[in-house]
């Protein structure tokens, strides 16, 4: 006799599928925006970076139900609740900072010359809130379904990868502001 799936496990997945699709949407959004920066002289470092990037965060959606299905972690309700709602308020911060960026954000590391830097919405509060947003998602969205493994897997990488991706960063926006000086 087999085991019926757990309900809360078809649940997850879909929770997991839904962010998959949302992070499918930003890249449809950050292709549109490059050609807009692209258009305006904007240019792209770091690029050796962003297909590790592109597979860690595919990892964490991979591990995600990996883990739970294969591992059998259960939901448990104490843990998952506020996973859940820590998701979602990543999710919010997310498109704040896409909405504030407008289509300046990019998944790519892309410098539009002569534009100054956005202080304005969450960037009022924290410089890379975004990025602030995607460690704490990637430690909630497992541990909604206590994928524990997969929650620290996804945080040694994704360090990693925000390091090199914010040191990219910052020498982009130096270069950029060096030659608006010398200019």
């Amino acid at each position: 006799m087999s085991t019926p799936f757990p309900v809360s496990a078809l649940l997850f997945t879909l929770l997991v599928l839904a962010v998959g699709l949302e992070r499918l949407a930003e890249l449809v959004l950050s292709t549109r925006h490059a050609r807009w920066a692209s258009a305006r002289g904007g240019v792209e470092t770091g690029r050796g970076h962003y297909p590790v990037m592109v597979v860690v965060h595919t990892g964490l959606l991979v591990g995600c139900l990996a883990e739970v299905w294969l591992a059998g972690r259960p939901f448990v309700p104490a843990l998952g609740w506020p996973m859940l709602a820590l998701v979602v308020g990543c999710q919010s911060v997310r498109w704040w900072c896409i909405r504030t960026l407008g289509p300046r954000w990019n998944t790519r590391v892309i410098v539009v010359p002569g534009l100054p830097l956005v202080t304005s919405g969450p960037y009022r509060f924290l410089p890379h809130p975004n990025y602030a947003a995607v460690v704490v998602e990637g430690a909630a969205l497992p541990l909604v379904h206590t994928a524990w493994l997969t929650a620290v897997a996804f945080t040694v990488a994704n360090a990693g990868v925000l390091t090199v991706r914010l040191r990219e960063e910052r020498r982009a926006l130096r270069e950029a502001a060096a030659t608006e000086v010398r200019a």
